[in-house]
C-alpha cells in the first residue's frame, strides 16, 4: 500500500505530507482547492515526465516522495531491484523520490539509489493504477487486457507454458543463425577457430601454471646472486676461522669449564648445545639450497619463453590461464559444430519443426480456453456496469487469433502471450456500436468502466494501489450509491484512493481527507487533513449543499449507512 506521499513546492503546495490508510481512502474539497495536485504528484513519483511550470512560484525546485509498504506485493520486486543495481527495501518499505529544478535538472531515486525515468515507470506499473483524466491507465493497453482475461480465467500457467516454448524456439533460432553464413565467411571462421584451438591446445596450459613459472623464472634469472648470498652465509656460518660454529666451539669449552667450577651453570651449557644444533641444521639447509641453485642459461631461456607464451595467450584469449583454457574449450566446441554444420542445421531444423507443432497446439488450446472465458468476463463486467448507471450498456471482448497459414509464415514474430490479440470494447448506450475502451471520450464513462472491471477482477488483479479520479462525472442518485459500494468492495482486497465530489461516494470510505485552499502571508496554499467523525459530517453536509439541519442529518445517515 501507499503509506506516505510528501510534496514540496508543487503548484499550490508548499510542503504537504499525506499519510494514507489501508482500504478505502477518499479525498474531497472545493473545486480548485488542489485535489488534482495529489494525483499529479503521485504520477511524478511513478515516472511521468515533469513540467517545470508546476514548480511553485518563488522556488527553484520541486520534489515528491512516495513510500510504499511492499510486504504483500506479488511482483518480483527484489530481483527487479537487484537487476537494476538498486538498494533493496528495508523493513518492506519502498521509497520513490523525484525532484526537478527550474534549470532543467531532473533526478529520481529508488531506495536512495539514483535511477532512470524508464526504470521508475516500469516499477510504477506494478504499484499503482490511476483511472481518470490522467495517464498510467494499464487497462487501456491490449497486452494488459489479455493478461486480465487470463487472470480472470486462471490461464496464467497455460500462457507461461506457451512462453517457455517461445523462449526455447528463440534459442534454437539463434543457434541456427550462427551456423548460416556464406561460404567465404564460413571458411574464414573455420580457419580462425582451427588456429585458436590448435594454438591453445599445443600450449598444454595448466590452470595454476603461471604462478609457478613466474616464481621459477625469478629464481633462475637471479641464480648468480642467490648463489653468492647463500655461499656468503655458509662462510659466515662454518667455513672460516671466525665463523659462528668456530666461535660456538670456543664458547662451549668456556661453559664446560664454568660448569666444572659451578654445577648450577649446567643449564647454560644445555642452551649452548641447543643453539649449536640449530646452527648445524641451518648449515645443512644452506648447503642443500646452494646445491639446488641452477646457473643453467638454457633453463633460464626455457622459462622465459614459457612465460612469454603464457602472456601472449592471455593478451588474446583471457585475463588468466584458466580463462585461456576455457576459451580453448569453447572454440573447440564451436569448431566441432561448424565442421558438422550440415548435420547440425538438419538437427536444428527438425527441432524447430517439432517446436512449431507444439507451439501451434499450445496456442490453439490457450485460444480455446480464452474464448470460453470471454462470455463470463463480459457478463460479469456488464452486471457491474448496470449497477453503476449503464443500465443498457454492452461490454464486449473481441479476440482475434492467428490463422494457420500466418502462423507458418510468421511464427518467429510471436510474443510470449499466445496466438491472440484482444480488445475490450464498450457501448454505453443502446443502438451505439461498441468501441475500444481507448476510444471512449468521456473520462467519467471510462473511469466507471474501469471501476466495474476492477470490481470483477479484485481477486485476480495484482496491482495493489488503485486511484480513481472523476469516477462521479455525470453520476447521481442511486448510481452514486453504487459507485461508493463498488469502491468499498474493491478496497477489501486493494488500497483505493478516490477523489470525488459526491457524498454518496465519500461516505463509505475508511479514511476521509479534505483539501482546502488557504491564504497565508499573501500566498495561496493547498493543505490536506484527515477528518474525524464530527468533521466528516460537516464535510459531507457541505457536499450535500450546506450546513442546514437537514443536510447534517442526511450526512449522518450516509455515514451510518
Amino acid at each position: 500500500m501507499l503509506t506516505t506521499l510528501r510534496i514540496k513546492n508543487l503548484a499550490l503546495v508548499a510542503d504537504l505530507t499525506l499519510e494514507l490508510q489501508p482500504g478505502y481512502n477518499v479525498i474531497t474539497g472545493e473545486t480548485g482547492a488542489g485535489k488534482s495536485i495529489l494525483i499529479g504528484a503521485l504520477n511524478l513519483a511513478l515516472g511521468e515526465r515533469a513540467d517545470r511550470t508546476l514548480i511553485r512560484g518563488g522556488s527553484d525546485s520541486c520534489s515528491v516522495e512516495a513510500v510504499f509498504d511492499v510486504s504483500r506485493l506479488k511482483a518480483p520486486l527484489d530481483s527487479f531491484l537487484e537487476a537494476n543495481g538498486l538498494e533493496p527495501c528495508a523493513d518492506s518499505q519502498l521509497l520513490l523520490k523525484r525532484s526537478f529544478t527550474n534549470a532543467g535538472t531532473n533526478r529520481q531515486f529508488i531506495n536512495g539509489s539514483p535511477t532512470t525515468l524508464a526504470i521508475l515507470a516500469a516499477l510504477g506499473e506494478w504499484l499503482v493504477d490511476i483511472h481518470g483524466p490522467h495517464e498510467h491507465q494499464s487497462l487501456l493497453h491490449p497486452a494488459r487486457q489479455l493478461a486480465i482475461l487470463d487472470a480472470f480465467g486462471k490461464l496464467e500457467d497455460d500462457r507461461e507454458a506457451f512462453a517457455a516454448l517461445v523462449r526455447r524456439r528463440a534459442t534454437i533460432e539463434a543457434e541456427k543463425a550462427a551456423l548460416i553464413v556464406n561460404e567465404k565467411t564460413y571458411a574464414q571462421q573455420l580457419d580462425l577457430l582451427r588456429f585458436q584451438t590448435r594454438e591453445i591446445a599445443e600450449a598444454h596450459l595448466q590452470p595454476e601454471e603461471e604462478v609457478r613459472v613466474e616464481q621459477d623464472y625469478t629464481r633462475a634469472s637471479n641464480a648468480a646472486r642467490l648463489l653468492q648470498l647463500s655461499q656468503a652465509a655458509l662462510d659466515l656460518l662454518s667455513e672460516n676461522e671466525t665463523s659462528l660454529l668456530t666461535q660456538a666451539g670456543i664458547i662451549g669449552r668456556t661453559l664446560q669449564e664454568l660448569q666444572r667450577i659451578d654445577a648450577s651453570a649446567a643449564p647454560l651449557l644445555t642452551l649452548h648445545e641447543q643453539s649449536v644444533t640449530g646452527l648445524h641444521e641451518l648449515q645443512a639447509a644452506l648447503s642443500h639450497y646452494t646445491d639446488k641453485v641452477d646457473l643453467d642459461p638454457a633453463r633460464l631461456q626455457q622459462l622465459e619463453e614459457r612465460l612469454n607464451l603464457i602472456q601472449a595467450l592471455k593478451r588474446k584469449y583471457g585475463a588468466t590461464a584458466a580463462e585461456v583454457i576455457a576459451f580453448g574449450e569453447e572454440t573447440r566446441h564451436k569448431l566441432q559444430s561448424l565442421e558438422q554444420r550440415d548435420a547440425e542445421l538438419a538437427r536444428l531444423n527438425q527441432e524447430l519443426r517439432k517446436l512449431d507443432a507444439e507451439l501451434w497446439r499450445a496456442g490453439e488450446a490457450l485460444s480455446a480456453k480464452r474464448r470460453k472465458v470471454i462470455p463470463q468476463l463480459s457478463k460479469a463486467a456488464s452486471k457491474q456496469l448496470a449497477d453503476l448507471g449503464f443500465k443498457q450498456s454492452r461490454f464486449d471482448i473481441t479476440l482475434t487469433s492467428v490463422a494457420p497459414t500466418d502462423f507458418t509464415d510468421h511464427v518467429s514474430r510471436f510474443t510470449h502471450h499466445g496466438l491472440d490479440s484482444i480488445e475490450f470494447q464498450f457501448a454505453p448506450n443502446p443502438g451505439e456500436p461498441a468501441r475500444p475502451l481507448r476510444a471512449i471520450a468521456s473520462s467519467g464513462e471510462l473511469a466507471r468502466v474501469m471501476l466495474a472491471l476492477k470490481t470483477v477482477l479484485a481477486a485476480e488483479d495484482q496491482i495493489p494501489v488503485l486511484v480513481f479520479d472523476e469516477v462521479d462525472a455525470n453520476v447521481g442518485g442511486e448510481t452514486a450509491n453504487a459507485v461508493g459500494e463498488k469502491m468499498q468492495q474493491v478496497a477489501q482486497k486493494r488500497q483505493v484512493l478516490c477523489i470525488t465530489h459526491l457524498p454518496q461516494v465519500a461516505a463509505p470510505a475508511a479514511a476521509h481527507f479534505v483539501v482546502t485552499k488557504q491564504s497565508k502571508a499573501g500566498r495561496t496554499l493547498s493543505e490536506i487533513s484527515l477528518l474525524g467523525a464530527k468533521d466528516r459530517i460537516t464535510e459531507l453536509a457541505r457536499m450535500l449543499g450546506g450546513q442546514s439541519d437537514a443536510a447534517r442529518k442526511h450526512a449522518e445517515a450516509l455515514l451510518n449507512g
